[in-house]
């Protein structure tokens, strides 16, 4: 409730008790300060639904403001210094267009380091047929984490990018896709290889700043909680059912 329409906790437990109130419950609502100390231990799980064959993981990362001015406020008047953001990471599934693997992280934390652990969220008997990112994981590490789960990368690779020497499975298939590029250009690369799938998650991330543009706690595993929250009420909405475009004509 917090989340979905952006109350604070204070406001939050007033709301709940006059939805109880209507529905003829005696159920004890919780004060906000309890809720604020079980937010910072929550266990979030994310609900959703399993795909008809392997996963093609489509990953990517944004940032969300902590602390702080907004942008415009700041750009306006100049704004307080300490400016806080944090990074979330997210997974989603290209079938059912829900996020399967999250990860929160400060503003100073790389993308690359984090695809590992998103991979690490899947089960182990889930297979995943390809992982699809920007140039940004185009490192080894990324290539052989993604290789070690017998998927197909689909990473753009850097510009000016040269072949590394074939150490692993992962880097031989980095190599061929540097190949692929330099020959047939990096548009008829991505349109072969279906880089542009990587489209839905970025349009997934707008649908996360929808819940709003900053986060209202001030702890950093209350932060985490609250993106966590936002993600599974975004993948219940999901589940309710997506458009299905057809080309006509």
């Amino acid at each position: 409730m917090k989340v979905l329409f952006g109350l604070p906790l204070r406001q939050t437990t007033g709301f709940v008790e006059s939805l109880l109130k209507l529905v003829g419950s005696d159920w004890a609502v919780p004060d906000f300060s309890t809720l604020c100390r079980h937010q910072k231990v929550l266990n979030v799980s994310l609900p959703y639904r399993e795909g008809t064959g392997p996963i093609y993981l489509l990953i990517d990362s944004t940032g969300i403001k902590a602390e702080g001015e907004g942008e415009w406020n700041a750009r306006k008047h100049g704004g307080p210094k300490l400016r806080i953001w944090r990074k979330i990471h997210i997974g989603i599934d290209e079938e059912t267009l829900e996020v399967r693997a999250v990860e929160v992280t400060s503003s100073n934390t790389g993308d690359a380091p984090m695809l590992p652990e998103l991979l690490k969220q899947i089960p182990s008997d889930q297979d995943i047929g390809s992982v699809t990112d920007d140039g940004a994981y185009d490192t080894r590490k990324c290539h052989e984490a993604i290789s070690s789960r017998d998927a197909h990368a689909v990473i753009s690779p850097r510009k000016n990018a040269k072949p590394w020497k074939p150490t692993s499975p992962g880097v031989v298939a980095r190599n061929e896709a540097v190949n692929a590029q330099r020959y047939l250009g990096r548009t008829s690369w991505r349109r072969w290889s279906g880089y542009h799938r990587r489209g839905r998650v970025e349009t997934k991330m707008h649908c996360l700043k929808q819940l709003g543009q900053s986060l209202m706690a001030r702890d950093f595993d209350r932060q985490v909680a609250e993106i966590q929250i936002r993600i599974a009420v975004l993948n219940r909405y999901s589940a309710l059912g997506i458009p299905v475009t057809e080309p006509v004509g």
